[in-house]
């Protein structure tokens, strides 16, 4: 986006105006460092999955789905090598409306079609022009975005955060809680307790959200549905297809039809 401004946003001290944007096609890689930034992020996968990782938990841009990321909120980035990202840069001003949280939400046809228009935009547009209209109401949909509920929350227990890392690393794991329990030299019932607390779920339907986020990048590539269940822990592909739809509320194929 914004092809006559080359910097990065890590390179600008503030922004050229209200929002700046840039496309961007990165190959799979977790960035060897927590970064943060001093307005607000919006970053679009139009393309591939978008996995955005901060101290609260995962937050899973599909296609067609984006993460805001608020001022000062540390965070990693992962995506696949054909992964398509537009990141728009937003002044917290513009946007007082805006949650101090990370948040995943869908991107309507209306809105992504604004995002393309803003990216024909030089990067310094006239704000009292048409271009600052279009800009006026592109914030309009940001705002008006719903969320995708496309987010893993992380304990942050140290015994369970050794714990969801082995998942996060091999989601088919069977290992249960009275597993985890031994290993960890805690018991079940604390286990458990502390997950709910901490994350808001019951450890089965945490892990049940992990597997069905794992599938994604798998699904979106195109890969067949029977082997991204087996991969994530499923033995079957009726009980995979049914948990996706009661997650996400909808079949993996209508899930992607969209993209």
């Amino acid at each position: 986006m914004c092809p006559p401004d080359s910097r990065s946003p890590e390179e600008l001290r503030s922004l050229p105006r209200p929002v700046y944007g840039h496309a961007e096609t990165l190959p799979n890689l977790v960035l060897g460092y927590r970064h943060s930034h001093t307005w607000f992020q919006f970053s679009y996968a139009s393309k591939g999955v978008l996995d955005v990782r901060t101290a609260a938990g995962r937050f899973i841009a599909a296609p067609q789905r984006a993460v805001w990321i608020p001022p000062g909120v540390e965070h990693q980035v992962r995506r696949l090598a054909t992964t398509e990202v537009r990141s728009l840069y937003v002044a917290a001003a513009a946007v007082p409306w805006a949650a101090a949280v990370c948040r995943v939400v869908a991107v309507s046809p209306l809105l992504r079609e604004l995002i393309r228009a803003f990216a024909e935009l030089p990067v310094e547009y006239d704000e009292h022009a048409g271009a600052g209209r279009l800009v006026a109401v592109l914030l309009d949909q940001l705002a008006a975005a719903p969320d995708a509920g496309l987010v893993l929350p992380l304990p942050q227990d140290e015994r369970l955060r050794e714990m969801c890392a082995r998942l996060e690393a091999q989601p088919d794991l069977r290992e249960g809680l009275q597993d985890w329990s031994a290993r960890l030299g805690v018991s079940e019932r604390t286990l458990a307790r502390l997950m709910r607390q901490q994350t808001g779920l019951s450890f089965r339907l945490w892990r049940q959200r992990l597997r069905l986020l794992s599938a994604l990048p798998g699904l979106e590539a195109g890969q067949r549905v029977t082997d991204v269940a087996l991969d994530c822990g499923y033995d079957s592909v009726s009980a995979f297809i049914a948990a996706f739809r009661e997650q996400f509320g909808a079949t993996p194929g209508e899930f992607f039809a969209g993209d």
